[in-house]
C-alpha cells in the first residue's frame, strides 16, 4: 500500500485563542487564523486545523472536549487511492468523492485518504560524532532557541478494542505491525520499509478510547530540546521529557496541548524494512522510558523545571 504520510489532524477545541498561540508556539507555520478557523503548516506542507467544538464541518467527536476529530493519510497515486476506496467501502461512516475517501475505525476515529500534498524537505542536519565515526569536524554541534518542526510523524490512541483497531489497520489501511507490548499495545507503521512507527494502539484497562499524543518530526536532538525549552519559556507545561524510547530509540519531548492529549517534538526513530520482525515485550516504565526528565526543563537555569 502506498501510504506515504501524514497529511492533516483537525482538532475541535474550546479555545481557539489559546490554540493558535499554542500551535505558533510549537514551531507551527500560521497560514489561517480567525476565530472560526486555524490552519498551520510543519515544513513539508503536513497541516494542523482547528475549529471550535460545535463546528457542524467536524466529525463527531470520539471523546468529549477538546481532541482530535480527523486524521488525514495521504497516498503516492490514483491507483493507492482507489484501492483504498474499494477497502474502505464497507466501514461505517464512508464516505468519498474523486478526490477524497473516509470512513470511521473500530475506535471511533474519521479517517481521511488523499492524494498527497506533501513536499520534500532538505535540511542540513550536522553529524554526531561517536567513537570511531568522527563526521563533524571543525565545527561545533547547533544550539536551537526554538523548534520547526519537519512534518507530523505519529499519532497514539487509546483504544477500547486493540485486536479489532489493530486489524482495520492491518487489513483495510495496509499498515504493518512494528513491535508489541502483550495485551497491552501494538506499534505500527504506513510502509515496510519506514520510521518505527506512525500509529500507536494502547488499551490500558478501564481508560476509554481517545487521544494520547501527536508527534512532529525535527532534526535532531538538539532541536528536540530547543523547542522543549522555548516551550517551558512560554509558560506551556511539560507532560514528560526530554527523554528516550528504547522500544523506537527516539528521543523525545512530550507538551501537554490545549488542542488535547499532548504534543510531541521527537527524533532519531528507528528505520524499518520488510526484514523486520516485531518483538513481543511486557509494557513497562522500562520499555517506555529509558530515561526521561519529569517536567521538562527550566528555561533560565536550564535545569530540571522544578515546582
Amino acid at each position: 500500500m502506498s501510504i506515504v504520510g501524514i497529511e492533516a489532524f483537525e482538532f475541535g477545541v474550546a479555545d481557539m485563542k489559546v490554540c493558535q498561540r499554542f500551535l505558533r508556539d510549537f514551531g507551527l507555520r500560521p497560514e489561517v487564523e480567525t476565530a472560526e478557523h486555524a490552519v498551520f503548516r510543519a515544513q513539508n506542507g503536513a497541516r494542523i486545523e482547528a475549529r471550535p467544538l460545535q463546528d457542524p464541518t467536524l466529525p463527531t467527536p470520539f471523546e468529549e472536549g477538546s481532541t482530535l476529530r480527523r486524521m488525514t493519510w495521504g497516498v503516492a497515486d490514483a491507483t493507492a487511492l482507489e484501492t483504498l476506496r474499494q477497502r474502505m467501502a464497507e466501514q461505517p461512516g464512508f464516505e468519498a468523492s474523486a478526490e477524497v475517501v473516509q470512513c470511521r475505525d473500530p475506535n471511533g476515529m474519521t479517517v481521511r485518504v488523499m492524494r498527497t500534498a506533501l513536499q520534500p524537505v532538505e535540511l542540513r542536519v550536522p553529524p554526531i560524532n561517536q567513537h570511531g565515526d568522527m563526521r563533524r569536524v571543525d565545527e561545533p554541534s547547533p544550539v536551537y532557541e526554538r523548534a520547526e518542526p519537519v512534518g507530523i510523524g505519529h499519532a497514539v490512541f487509546f483504544v477500547e478494542d486493540l485486536a479489532e483497531t489493530e486489524a482495520f489497520y492491518r487489513d483495510v489501511m495496509g499498515f504493518h505491525a512494528s513491535d508489541r507490548y502483550t495485551d497491552r499495545g501494538v506499534f505500527m507503521r504506513m510502509q515496510a520499509r519506514g520510521g518505527h512507527h506512525n500509529l500507536f494502539l494502547l488499551k490500558i484497562p478501564n481508560k476509554p478510547r481517545g487521544l494520547n499524543h501527536v508527534a512532529f518530526t525535527v532534526r535532531d536532538i538538539h532541536e528536540v530540546i530547543g523547542g522543549g525549552i522555548h516551550m517551558t519559556g512560554k509558560e506551556w507545561t511539560t507532560f514528560i521529557g526530554p527523554g528516550r524510547h528504547p522500544v523506537s530509540s527516539a528521543y523525545f519531548w512530550y507538551v501537554n496541548s490545549p488542542l488535547g492529549g499532548a504534543f510531541e517534538y521527537y527524533t532519531n526513530e528507528d528505520y524499518l524494512t520488510e526484514n523486520w520482525q516485531a518483538r513481543e515485550m511486557e509494557h513497562s516504565l522500562t520499555s517506555f522510558t529509558e530515561w526521561a526528565i519529569e517536567g521538562g526543563i527550566d528555561d533560565k537555569t536550564r535545569r530540571q523545571k522544578k515546582d
